[in-house]
């Protein structure tokens, strides 16, 4: 911004308190709740960066309204999102505020002791806007040259064509620090925009519309309303322009201008307080909305793009990856007919593979930033009817959604959430101690105690749960909270987390079962302690006891909380029974019968062999307990048979964790075959890549729906094809496939232990890697045989040539 464009700013923000009457402090520069990201908005200064070009979805095709979950291009600040399509004479915005939930707290239970799951009850998440902009001649009859490009790496969406001679510029983005989203509309000199603005409610609101006094090229458009839960919500879009704006009912009409900045705001009164029932009655979502869509009006447009883009590179640029290089031919095609061609069985296209995996870095910088959690959909949706209400299912999803951020550089983007988790604790605890043990449930603890909390397998924002109970459900989620950790060693952390930790403990206390069982080692009768009645998610009979899938997840809840015990120093009497436990505790057999590590406390397979789910290999991955390197051959064929025995069908979600079991296994040729197999173009209803990169998952004859564990998953598969870590050891290239292998290099790949990795490569080979810390101290290097102890402070680096094992 120029002297005289900052003069003309100050002099707009004087004009405009003038004229709304609204005090300075309470403007979003200064900080605003709920949805503000607190303290002043840091605008950057020169030109905006340029993009490099080489993570760009491109399209030379509109995205139809009728198909705009798999066409839509998705952008987000963390918390807003949208789903953009359409073509220049008619745009639309599906807007999603990541709080827009119904439900209650409470949910009561049905007949058979499990939540009610519907939306009356549980809730779900729903839409908050549609917003529509069209322009007057601009249709497909009367323009050249389309095209709609989703930039990565700038986290933009632009669509450009041409009209008459006149090339038209449209710039789509989602601003964290502004905490809005822009559409700026330009042109190359002598064009004009002539339209509509229509904002629409999506729980039958009454869209209001109004000039700003004094300012003829400024107008807005806003709704206001509540949930029957009672959450209040709002959304405010403020026009400016530089032709003449005019009120036509509820829609903004605008004619002749060379330019058109639209402001979109929105949002809700909910927050992470169950001592307020998680709303602030004293917030006014509408207010709030408006102030911040006409603050960021304010703003000189291409200020306001910098700030954005600046803002998203300082995530998205923490880690670059090449995969090997594609031909012109490949990268000359859109992505649609380049996804297509993949599938083909042409020719590895190793940058689109690179592409699709910052696509799920991208969606996490999208989705997850300051707010609550990505759940089934993030805030992507296109109905309020979404598939399983767009919840948080922990059996799986949520923990997937969450694998990714330490791996990819975007440890920031874990925030949302632990601060769920610690949110949400106070309620599931009550929540448990007041219905866990109802009679007609057969989850129940048959010892009758009950202590600490659990969850639902499906959660909503209020402390709420859904379907089932889900009796290991806290210790998934406490694995997920702790390995954070151990990719980001900081004890104020695990101090805020180590309650929930202990909680999920006394939950299992109190649960465990005494049963004598043969030691098939020894032939003797013995003590163990197992878990009641329960479910292998979502997978035979529901009355099961000792099944693999909680006997591993409780061993492994038990030894983060020993752990964190140690390091925090408190509760040394309490560790100390907790390690008692998990020694008596029941571990999973290789069945004489399948040869398959055992899903259930039987030799018998009671499910379907190539069910969806890999519940009994969960001490393999994400567990840590079964290790290729160090646990019995007998036990890792056992896990290998069950694995080979899933098969590789399923959906996005199964195909993403069963690759990366495999490449645990080192078996880089099968681990890459499933990410091939995700990345199969979805047509007419099949699981699989639709054009907008948006895993699709076929429910039945007529319908299919989102999810988006799938594009977190699998680029976390990856990942860990490339860098697998634990506290203490780093493995390079454990599972490379022959794809990737002739060259390629990635930077800032999270290793636990609390380091950051960089690393290169040619024929298979590590050509260098640097290693640096960010609150670990020793790891152990190894790249096959070679290894090498390595010992640093934090925010020291090494660079090694491993064939010598010189530092340079």
């Amino acid at each position: 911004m120029d002297l005289n464009e900052a003069r003309l700013a100050a002099m707009d923000r004087r004009r405009f308190l003038r004229m709304t009457g609204i005090a300075a402090a309470t403007l979003p520069w200064l900080s605003l709740s709920p949805f503000a990201n607190g303290g002043p908005v840091r605008r950057p200064t020169g030109p905006v960066p340029a993009s490099s070009g080489r993570h760009v979805l491109r399209y030379d095709t509109p995205a139809p309204e009728s198909n705009a979950i798999r066409e839509a291009l998705p952008i987000g600040n963390g918390r807003l999102g949208a789903l953009v399509g359409g073509d220049p004479a008619s745009t639309f915005l599906f807007l999603t505020d990541a709080s827009m939930w119904l439900g209650e707290r409470d949910v009561p239970l049905g007949e058979d002791g499990q939540f009610e799951y519907t939306a009356d009850h549980f809730g779900g998440l729903v839409m908050l806007a549609k917003l529509y902009l069209a322009i007057d001649g601009h249709d497909a009859a009367h323009i050249t040259d389309y095209r709609r490009e989703l930039d990565l790496g700038q986290g933009t969406l632009r669509v450009t064509y041409r009209k008459d001679g006149v090339a038209y510029t449209w710039t789509i983005f989602a601003s964290h620090p502004d905490d809005m989203i822009a559409i700026q509309l330009s042109q190359s000199g002598g064009g004009a925009y002539s339209g509509s603005i229509d904002l629409r409610g999506m729980h039958e609101d009454a869209t209001r519309v109004g000039m700003a006094p004094e300012t003829p090229s400024m107008a807005s458009t806003h709704f206001a309303g509540a949930l029957p839960n009672g959450l209040r919500y709002a959304t405010g879009v403020t026009v400016s322009a530089s032709g003449r704006i005019r009120t036509d009912t509820s829609v903004l009409r605008f004619e002749n201008c060379a330019t058109l900045s639209v402001i979109v705001c929105g949002g809700t009164n909910y927050t992470p307080d169950v001592s307020r029932n998680y709303m602030d009655g004293s917030l006014d979502p509408l207010t709030l909305a408006l102030q911040k869509a006409k603050a960021a009006a304010l703003v000189a447009p291409a200020t306001l793009l910098h700030t954005h883009v600046a803002d998203h590179r300082s995530l998205f640029d923490t880690m670059r990856v090449d995969l090997g290089a594609s031909t012109e031919a490949q990268r000359g095609m859109d992505t649609w007919s380049r996804l297509q061609a993949h599938a083909a069985g042409a020719a590895p296209d190793p940058e689109l593979e690179a592409t699709y995996l910052q696509y799920g870095r991208y969606l996490t910088v999208a989705g997850s930033r300051g707010g609550l959690p990505t759940g089934l959909q993030g805030p992507w949706l296109d109905s309020n009817t979404s598939a399983w209400m767009a919840d948080y299912h922990n059996d799986i999803n949520i923990q997937m959604n969450y694998w990714l951020p330490d791996r990819a550089g975007l440890s920031a983007c874990f925030d949302p959430f632990t601060e769920y988790c610690l949110s949400q604790v106070e309620g599931w605890t009550r929540i448990t101690k007041k219905h866990f043990n109802d009679p007609r449930s057969s989850y129940r603890n048959s010892s009758g105690k009950i202590a600490g909390w659990t969850v639902g397998i499906s959660t909503n924002i209020y402390g709420g749960g859904g379907w089932r109970w889900h009796p290991a459900g806290n210790a998934w989620l406490c694995n997920n909270l702790w390995q954070h950790y151990q990719y980001r060693p900081d004890k104020a952390y695990l101090a805020r987390i180590y309650p929930v930790l202990k909680g999920a403990c006394e939950f299992w206390e109190a649960r465990l079962l005494t049963v004598s069982v043969r030691d098939p080692a020894t032939g003797r009768m013995r003590e163990v302690l197992i878990d009641d009645a329960d479910w292998s998610p979502e997978h035979g009979p529901t009355d099961a006891k000792g099944n693999t899938y909680s006997q591993e997840l409780v061993w492994d809840l038990f030894e983060n909380y020993r752990q964190a015990s140690a390091l925090l120093g408190k509760d040394v009497g309490y560790a100390a029974t907790i390690a008692g436990l998990q020694s008596r505790l029941y571990l999973p057999q290789v069945s004489g019968k399948t040869g398959w590590l055992e899903e259930w406390m039987t030799p018998d397979d009671l499910g379907e062999p190539g069910h969806r789910h890999l519940s009994p290999l969960i001490g393999f991955f994400p567990g840590d307990r079964i290790r290729k390197d160090s646990s019995p051959p007998a036990l890792i064929e056992g896990v290998t048979k069950l694995l080979e025995a899933r098969g590789t069908g399923g959906y996005g979600w199964a195909c993403a964790w069963r690759a990366m079991c495999w490449a645990r296994l080192g078996e880089a040729e099968k681990a890459y075959d499933l990410i091939r197999i995700n990345l199969t173009p979805s047509h007419h209803l099949t699981n699989g890549t639709a054009q907008n990169l948006f895993d699709m998952y076929n429910l039945d004859a007529t319908s299919d729906a989102f999810q988006i564990d799938a594009n977190y998953g699998t680029p976390t598969a990856m990942l860990e094809m490339l860098v697998q870590s634990w506290p203490g050891q780093i493995a390079l290239l454990p599972a490379l496939p022959k794809a990737w292998a002739a060259a390629g290099s990635v930077t800032g790949i999270g290793a636990r232990g609390g380091f950051v990795v960089d690393l290169s490569w040619k024929d298979g080979k590590v050509t260098s890697v640097t290693v640096r810390s960010v609150g670990g101290e020793t790891t152990r290097l190894e790249i096959g045989a070679w290894t090498k102890t390595l010992a640093l402070r934090r925010g020291a680096a090494v660079t090694l040539a491993p064939d010598t094992g010189d530092f340079r």
